[in-house]
């Protein structure tokens, strides 16, 4: 009996316990299994279908599944969140923008958009894609008031006009939910036009924000309406997209939060540039070669400067290769801004606290070295894109990137976030936590005849960069390392082959190394003769540096924690040659700006392949509006998603992107003077709906080219004791109208004026064809003679007709090695002359020197020493006026 009850029992036990598993596995199936788009991760469902997006086939997933592949398999991440439920985040560790809650406290204002029903029409599209769970929150529309002013601010002790919104430099944090819908009113209440560019956000075209492309500009004193679905999770930021406004104040943070995020102190971090001139001014400067910013940050690279350092040969070759000094910034910045000040202080933090920073560089122009005092950087997202935890010692973030970075705080002290320039002119600080200030290490200053030996290896005499291959990419070799003071010569592997003996070895792969000379089999490089250091072990010169194994974040670390592969279509291949002339300020995508090139046109449904090779001197941060591509790195379908990709000179990178959306797309370089330049490119969706905020496509599209078609103004007047000489240039991408004169207070002395209109035909704009007009008048005595004999028959005895020369001209001028201009000229009457000459000379890092010498026996040489960056004292010998010295004015 008892036995029967006993088999019973068991019976029993093992039918219900069958069934509680199976049951179980079932909800746990249930809970695991999902239904996803392969191109809009964001997008999940519960049940098969179709993504509402883009109209693929939902993909089922199940996400607890692993697989063997460690690049496959994802480490946990606790920062991720969640969009299951809705759990509001209110840890902002600092102060954030209000939403409007009584739109009628708004005072009255003229809406400027051409749909004027914007404000109550419903957005298509809006929350598609998004799997909510019923009853879990009401998705609401947020509306924010963003009051654009014209203001005064200083950080300097001079004052300085800028642009404020809503009172304050940044502009104010702006969060939202995913789920939520965007209402934004923007109030132009400054006395120019503006725009608003939603950077990295999915949305609307006609919401992109981009002048004259996506939306007419808003005019002064009105409104202008932005509303659009929030897709999207992660750190973003909002910036003007008209003119230069974006480098006077116009950007701020935009974070979007998952419907539960975790709850640890956020603190959105603004980085930015800040300069005492006018935006403008700086655009002007740059195009017009002026080296009053290398002045500013000490690095003109004098011969002075070359020769002390033991690098004369190193200066010689650098303008061999007709460059000038090598710099790794383009503008000189007094100030760099955190959250809208150099340092800010936030003291509640206690030791054992993990913090979580949302940076946005919104700079115009600088890469920032982030770093903490505190240990270690935790990566958990780039471009509002989950990754992958990782942890670097030190990050460089371009402009216009994001990155989500965790920091813990070891002790009970005030520990440094650090975010020093690139070029290490300056820094910004973030102070977290109380206590005795534990600082972050500061940057050295720059070797920068390092670096110029380096590029001497880098470039060819025609201008090009030796290609480097796929050993020089995803920032995994950073070329700028050769000038980090910090950082050893030579690697390890060199160690071991040095005793007291001299090898060879490669400055951008130190793995490579030679008892003979050569060049570098990955790069083709030269190799550099290294004399060895018996008995010491040498580190890595490119990711670690003398003080330990300090580790920086590298593209090909980052790692996706969703599968990124694109879906099945066809493929769009391009790509770009990223190209650039530094001294005369021209950037280009295939030599060509966005003006010169037609709109490239893509169809929805396709695959874009893009291959980007860095062709030129600087780095460039390239950013897609209103997608995110795959940069395609070691992690292969788990590439990382971004939408802004930096790459370094010689550097060959891929990124790849679904096409589904609609309208006209901005791809360009996020550097501004460089993107106002003309490196850009726009992407056409072919059959799109007519754009209803733009009225006339046609004319807003001239408007877009104008911007690199704009001429600017530069010259140099002097005037001295012997007379007055000058040259004044009016110049754009390709054209150039140059007025010079020579003007004596004698008419012995002689008066000259040539008037010349060239443009620039090659890639490298060595060679200008020019036509003009030259005017020469000077009283003969009957005695005059110089170095070269009778000045009244050229060197090629024909006669020079000084003193009444009215004739036009034909010539062409060439760029030489060593950058001399090289100028042959015909005149109508069949008169020949040659020319040689060569300004801005850096004898030293203010003094500067110019020559000339053509085949009509004149000749000059002189000197100026740089005063201000306007005024110069300068003195100089001309054939024709002779000896003088006065006031050099530059502009």
């Amino acid at each position: 009996m008892i036995l029967k009850y006993i088999t019973l029992f068991v019976g029993l036990f093992v039918f219900f316990s069958h069934s509680y598993a199976q049951h179980h596995h079932e909800q746990v199936s249930k809970s695991t299994v999902s239904y996803v788009c392969p191109m809009h991760p964001e997008v999940t469902s519960s049940k098969a279908g179709k993504c509402p997006k883009c109209g693929m086939e939902l993909v089922k997933k199940n996400i607890d599944q692993q697989d063997s592949n460690p690049h496959d398999t994802v480490a946990v991440n606790p920062y991720l969140g969640t969009n299951d439920r809705y759990t509001p985040f209110k840890n902002f560790a600092v102060p954030v923008a209000h939403p409007t809650t009584d739109p009628s406290k708004i005072p009255g204002f003229t809406i400027s958009n051409l749909e004027k029903d914007i404000e109550t029409k419903a957005i298509s599209g809006a929350r598609a894609g998004l799997h909510l769970p019923q009853g879990s929150a009401d998705v609401k529309t947020i509306r924010y008031d963003l009051f654009v002013t014209d203001s005064i601010v200083n950080f300097t002790g001079k004052k300085r006009q800028a642009i404020a919104v809503n009172g304050s430099l940044p502009a104010p944090t702006l969060v939202f939910t995913v789920g939520d819908t965007a209402l934004i009113y923007v109030h132009n209440q400054s006395d120019e036009p503006t725009s608003v560019h939603w950077h990295g956000i999915f949305l609307p075209n006609r919401m992109d924000g981009v002048a004259h492309l996506t939306q007419h500009p808003i005019p002064p004193h009105k409104t202008y309406v932005y509303k659009f679905p929030v897709l999207q999770d992660g750190t973003f930021w909002y910036h003007s997209h008209f003119s230069l406004q974006e480098q006077i104040g116009l950007y701020g943070a935009l974070i979007f939060n998952k419907r539960t995020e975790p709850d640890i102190p956020t603190i959105p971090v603004v980085l930015s540039d800040w300069s005492d001139m006018n935006p403008h001014e700086i655009n002007r400067r740059l195009h017009a070669g002026n080296d009053w910013f290398a002045i500013k940050k000490k690095t003109t690279q004098s011969y002075s400067e070359a020769i002390k350092a033991g690098r004369l040969g190193v200066k010689l070759t650098n303008e061999w290769k007709r460059m000038t000094a090598m710099d790794v910034s383009d503008v000189y910045y007094e100030k760099f801004l955190l959250n809208g000040a150099p340092t800010q202080h936030l003291s509640q933090f206690k030791a054992g606290d993990q913090v979580r920073l949302r940076i946005v560089n919104g700079s115009a122009s600088t890469y920032f070295w982030l770093s903490f005092a505190g240990g270690k950087l935790k990566v958990i997202a780039n471009d509002a894109n989950d990754v992958r935890p990782v942890e670097v010692d030190r990050m460089l973030i371009a402009p216009s990137e994001t990155y989500d970075v965790v920091v813990t705080i070891p002790e009970n002290m005030k520990y440094e976030f650090l975010a020093t320039a690139e070029d290490r002119t300056n820094h910004a600080s973030l102070w977290l936590g109380s206590g005795m200030d534990m600082p972050a290490d500061k940057l050295p200053k720059l070797d920068y005849f390092a670096g110029m030996k380096m590029m001497n290896g880098m470039m060819k005499m025609n201008g090009d960069m030796k290609p480097m291959g796929h050993e020089m990419s995803l920032q995994q070799v950073d070329m700028n390392a050769v000038m980090y003071p910090e950082l050893k010569k030579s690697s390890s592997n060199v160690a071991d082959h040095l005793t007291n003996k001299k090898v060879y070895v490669c400055p951008m792969h130190p793995d490579v190394v030679s008892d003979k000379p050569g060049t570098c089999p990955k790069c083709g490089m030269d190799l550099e003769l290294t004399k060895g250091i018996e008995g010491k072990q040498l580190e890595h010169d490119h990711n670690h540096t003398g003080k330990g194994d300090l580790l920086t974040l590298n593209y090909n670390m980052l790692q996706s924690v969703e599968v990124t592969t694109l879906p099945n279509g066809p493929w769009k291949d391009l790509s770009f040659e990223l190209t650039g002339n530094m001294n005369r300020y021209v950037w280009t995508l295939n030599n060509k700006t966005v003006s010169e090139s037609d709109k490239i046109l893509i169809k929805r449904g396709e695959n874009v392949r893009i291959k980007l090779y860095n062709n030129s001197m600087m780095r460039h941060p390239m950013h897609l509006h209103g997608h995110d591509f795959r940069l395609v790195n070691q992690y292969g379908e788990r590439s990382p998603l971004k939408n802004v990709v930096d790459i370094m000179p010689m550097e060959t990178l891929t990124l790849e992107f679904a096409a589904t959306e609609d309208g006209d797309w901005f791809f360009h370089c996020h550097i501004l003077y460089h993107m106002m330049s003309g490196m850009g490119r726009i992407f056409t969706y072919e059959n799109s709906e007519p754009n209803p905020e733009i009225h006339d496509p046609v004319k807003a599209y001239k408007m877009v080219q104008m911007d690199d078609r704009m001429f600017t103004l530069s010259g140099e007047a002097s005037v001295q004791s012997n007379g007055t000489e000058g040259l004044v240039t009016y110049s754009n991408t390709r054209w150039q109208i140059s007025q010079m004169w020579n003007v004596g207070y004698k008419a012995s002395q002689g008066y000259e004026s040539e008037t010349t209109v060239g443009r620039f035909i090659d890639k490298m704009q060595y060679l200008m064809p020019y036509v003009g007009f030259d005017y020469h008048y000077k009283k003969l005595t009957g005695h005059e003679k110089n170095l070269f004999g009778d000045p009244e028959l050229n060197m090629f005895g024909q006669k020079a007709n000084k003193s009444n020369r009215k004739v036009p001209v034909f010539g062409v001028a060439y760029t030489l090695p060593w950058l001399v201009i090289a100028d042959m000229r015909v005149d109508t009457n069949g008169k020949l002359r040659f020319q040689l000459g060569r300004e801005d000379i850096p004898l030293t890092p203010r003094l500067r020197m110019n020559w000339m010498v053509n085949t009509d026996k004149e000749y000059t040489v002189g000197s100026r020493y740089v005063w201000t960056k306007y005024i110069s004292l300068g003195a100089h010998y001309d054939s024709d006026m002779g000896l003088g010295a006065g006031v050099v004015f530059t502009y």
